[in-house]
């Protein structure tokens, strides 16, 4: 019995870390040197030609995705990283958008783990069809 108790309350101190753990912008809120349509353990980048505007355009999706809120930057900078919760446990991916021209550089990746799943790419696959 006392080893279920101790179970129980190592899983429940998990998820309070884990919902709880501060995204510090200064790691978080930056883009890799060079960008190019790859996917990866744990994230995915993409880079597609999307005109004036697409970072606008793009940050009105990625607001109104579930769980989604912003980290750092904003259209203006040309530059947004948004923390994306999953729903049971709250875990936080990371996904920095930035315009270049016309281009737009999206990078999406895990905090905690190895493996995603492929949720990130899926995101920003759904973002992409969207936009």
């Amino acid at each position: 019995m006392i080893f279920a108790w101790i179970l129980l309350a190592a899983i429940v101190a998990f998820g309070a870390w884990v919902r709880l753990a501060p995204s510090d912008p200064a790691r978080w809120h930056r883009m890799p040197e060079n960008v190019a349509d790859k996917t990866f353990e744990g994230g995915a980048m993409r880079v597609v030609q999307a005109g004036p505007g697409a970072l606008a355009r793009l940050d009105k999706i990625a607001r109104a995705w579930p769980r989604t809120r912003v980290l750092a930057g904003s259209v203006d900078e040309g530059m947004v990283t948004y923390v994306t919760r999953t729903a049971l446990w709250g875990f936080p991916d990371y996904t920095t958008v930035r315009q270049v021209g016309d281009r737009l550089e999206l990078y999406a990746r895990l905090r905690f783990g190895r493996g995603d799943m492929g949720v990130n790419r899926a995101r920003l696959e759904a973002w992409l069809a969207q936009l």
